[in-house]
């Protein structure tokens, strides 16, 4: 059932269309700033600040929110309405009226033709081993079962949305594991060296310590940097390749690197082929400057397409789930705040997606988490303190970011 208020709002969106704003082109990009009008969305550095530009050739700064879905995580979920495009009409319009002006990665389908700008995750390393963000597993990325997905993923997710000027871009994959990190203890020279010595990838890995002279235990810093720049390169070229050649309109945005985890040699590598490095932060504070450095590093713009904040006045436990919870809604509006007002003032930042739409259930989803992510309760009731602080700020991200 989905509740009287969002029926309300469902009748609402029915009969009327979204009101015009004259500072606003109907992508969400700013029209007092000008890029060039291409017909889908790209970067360019304007008066030495990156943007995003509009397929009508108006700057943008992608305010996103994950995972604008309806489908139940859990029993205590509701169950999916009945009319699924008349609720991504109604979810559209909330984050409309919120000055946000993209759905970000996970978003339900409905979403792509619901009139706000979506950027999915094609999930290219995940069609080889599935749950690889989840459990740290490494694929080869030099084997032809990767190349294969590739190839195969893009002609299932991208081909199909060439030619549609509301999809920002794609991402690859999701928080890959590219070195020692919370799921593994391991590098990925060692983790390549534990694949069948059949693999490409593991004959990547022994030569290149054979051509030094080296055994794994007497691997250098340089001899795993290295490699993880040979990976990275590999990866990075693959997907891209593969994404345009199913789609050469729309940005590569990224593997959605999982905070500090890679490397500064995985962040040269990605940056001559993906068109956005989009990272994840769930500190209390932007990570300024971990993000300078991705810039520097990559010559590319960054996102940060996962950050948020989870209050105890909620209900809900919020003991499984990236950040150390804050005490009120109050307090999580002021860190949206805070967050993004320092992002939007940053000449390398070209947008923010906060994780994510809807709350977790109590009882946990797939993966245990149980926080208070959502800027809608389970039942879809906004949070108003939240959605209220979240409206008046980002309808000043623009201005922010042109100064």
């Amino acid at each position: 059932m989905i509740p009287k208020q969002f029926l309300i709002l469902l009748i609402a969106v029915s009969t009327t269309a979204i009101a015009a704003n004259p500072t606003y082109d109907a992508y969400g990009g700013w029209t007092q700033l000008k890029g060039a009008k291409t017909g889908y969305f790209h970067t360019q550095q304007i008066n030495g600040r990156w943007w995003l530009v509009t397929p009508e050739g108006n700057v943008f700064f992608s305010k996103g929110v994950d995972n604008v879905s309806y489908a139940p995580e859990a029993k205590s979920s509701p169950k999916a309405p009945a009319d699924t495009a008349a609720w991504a009409r109604t979810a559209t319009k909330q984050l409309r009226d919120w000055n946000f002006n993209t759905a970000g990665a996970w978003s339900a389908r409905e979403i792509a033709s619901a009139g706000i700008v979506y950027s999915p995750v094609i999930d290219i390393a995940a069609a080889v081993q599935k749950d690889v963000w989840l459990k740290g597993g490494i694929v080869d990325y030099f084997g032809v079962d990767f190349h294969a997905a590739a190839d195969r993923v893009a002609a299932a997710k991208c081909a199909p949305h060439a030619k549609d000027p509301w999809l920002l871009g794609y991402f690859t994959d999701n928080e890959l594991r590219w070195g020692k990190d919370w799921r593994s203890g391991d590098g990925l020279l060692e983790s390549y060296l534990k694949m069948p010595e059949t693999s490409a990838g593991y004959r990547k890995a022994a030569e290149l310590l054979k051509s030094r002279g080296h055994a794994l235990a007497e691997a250098t810093a340089a001899d795993r940097s290295d490699f993880l720049e040979m990976v990275a390169t590999e990866y990075a070229r693959v997907t891209s390749e593969a994404i345009r050649r199913a789609d050469p309109n729309h940005l590569v945005l990224g593997c959605r690197f999982a905070g500090g985890t890679a490397g500064e040699s995985a962040i040269r590598a990605v940056g001559r082929y993906f068109d956005v490095v989009s990272y994840h932060s769930y500190n209390a504070n932007a990570p300024i400057s971990q993000l300078e450095q991705l810039t520097r590093l990559s010559g590319k713009p960054v996102m940060v397409t996962e950050f948020s904040f989870k209050a105890m006045d909620s209900g809900l436990p919020n003991t499984k789930g990236a950040a150390k919870p804050v005490a009120t809604q109050q307090d999580r509006a002021d860190g949206f705040a805070r967050y993004v007002e320092a992002l939007a003032k940053m000449s390398e930042c070209v947008g923010f997606h906060w994780f994510e739409y809807r709350d977790e259930p109590a009882e946990g989803r797939f993966d245990g988490e149980n926080s208070n992510y959502g800027v809608v309760k389970i039942d879809f009731t906004p949070w108003k303190v939240l959605t209220e602080r979240m409206t008046e700020v980002n309808s000043r991200i623009e201005e922010l970011h042109s100064k």
